[in-house]
């Protein structure tokens, strides 16, 4: 069993910044244009401050298969079929050198993704009060409908 089940759904809640790019496929898309991407993972790795490090899946850790990011609008958001209705504030959005930088600061946690613009992979961080996380995956440009 994972030691993730012991953390509160508060801190479950911002990690799904991160951990629902635990499934991503192998490759990625150009996001060099696109101002709302679908992210997924492929590999999540969490470790506390005693040095155990435990590497798990979405489904592992309870946590939705996939993120929206509006880059418009500053935020994060869990996808409408997830059912979690889960958003989170972005507080920077930078474009430079072919990346696409996203920090914020949510409830005691901090997080930064880098998202390579032509080939939408995606690297993560999530930092809060004894536990960081990590995760690598990819980004497709998301449809402009809802």
């Amino acid at each position: 069993m994972l030691r993730f089940a012991g953390v509160s759904t508060g801190s479950a809640l911002l990690l799904m910044a991160v951990l629902p790019l635990a499934s991503a496929p192998a490759l990625a898309d150009d996001i060099t244009t696109a101002d709302r991407l679908v992210c997924a993972a492929s590999t999540v790795i969490m470790c506390w401050e005693d040095g155990e490090c435990e590497t798990g899946s979405p489904l592992d850790l309870n946590i939705p298969q996939f993120i929206e990011i509006d880059l418009t609008q500053k935020r994060l958001s869990t996808t409408k079929a997830s059912g979690l209705n889960r958003s989170t504030p972005i507080a920077r959005v930078e474009r430079s050198g072919g990346r696409i930088v996203l920090q914020g600061f949510e409830n005691g946690r901090a997080f930064s993704y880098v998202l390579q613009e032509k080939t939408g992979t995606a690297t993560v961080a999530v930092a809060f009060e004894g536990i960081s996380v990590t995760a690598f995956g990819a980004c497709t440009p998301a449809s402009t409908t809802r």
